[in-house]
């Protein structure tokens, strides 16, 4: 009898990626309040799995830090690992890989250290060399900005393939979000899809993601 080919190995499916939330700066108590609220009726359509909060006096950060541990979610600081310490926050987010160097000794060995402000895949390897707990793409800079999407979602699939920590892309509209889970992001980072609107945009985005766990 001849012997049938073997049947290859199925894929091993692929869970769908998580939530980053990005918020904005706050700069008076109405808007941390306001902060805070969103946080709290986001996080009970969505499971967020962290939250990144830009800095600020550590008084006016409490609020934002208990909800979102309050939702389940780890809190991280941009760029100040000092701050960070002193609000009871889970790790930060250092722009660059010198940047992050320059931050483990003190994150190490419980805090987290996210690496965003990648220019180049060079920077996004070194990075990972170096320590980071994850890798960023394609997020806003302070004035808004951010690279060609065509860009983010080619790094983001380039990442996926080729290493092991895992990979956070940015997201402005739920078709990015749909395009960067295929492409293998192990997390989504957004702003307005959710802070926009915390409970429709809440609920809209946990139906996508809903979905893509479904296929």
């Amino acid at each position: 009898m001849a012997r049938t080919p073997a049947r290859p190995a199925p894929e091993p499916e692929r869970a769908a990626p998580r939530l980053y939330l990005l918020l904005p700066p706050a700069g008076t108590p109405e808007e941390v309040a306001a902060q805070a609220e969103a946080l709290t009726a986001a996080g009970r359509a969505l499971d967020i799995a962290a939250v990144l909060v830009r800095p600020g006096a550590a008084a006016a950060l409490q609020p934002i830090v208990a909800a979102t541990h309050a939702i389940g979610a780890a809190c991280l600081v941009e760029n100040n690992v000092a701050l960070a310490e002193s609000v009871g926050a889970d790790g930060a987010h250092l722009d660059g890989p010198t940047a992050l160097k320059g931050a483990l000794p003190a994150l190490r060995p419980h805090g987290i250290a996210g690496a965003g402000a990648l220019r180049s895949k060079h920077d996004a390897m070194t990075a990972a060399e170096t320590g980071a707990d994850y890798v960023m793409f394609g997020e806003p800079d302070a004035g808004g900005r951010r690279p060609p999407f065509e860009a983010t979602l080619e790094r983001t699939e380039w990442w996926a393939q080729l290493f092991e920590p895992p990979c956070v892309a940015y997201a402005r509209a739920l078709e990015e979000v749909d395009a960067l889970a295929e492409a293998g992001a192990d997390f989504i980072a957004v702003d307005g899809l959710v802070l926009d609107s915390p409970v429709e945009g809440a609920q809209a985005l946990a139906a996508r993601l809903a979905a893509l766990g479904a296929d």
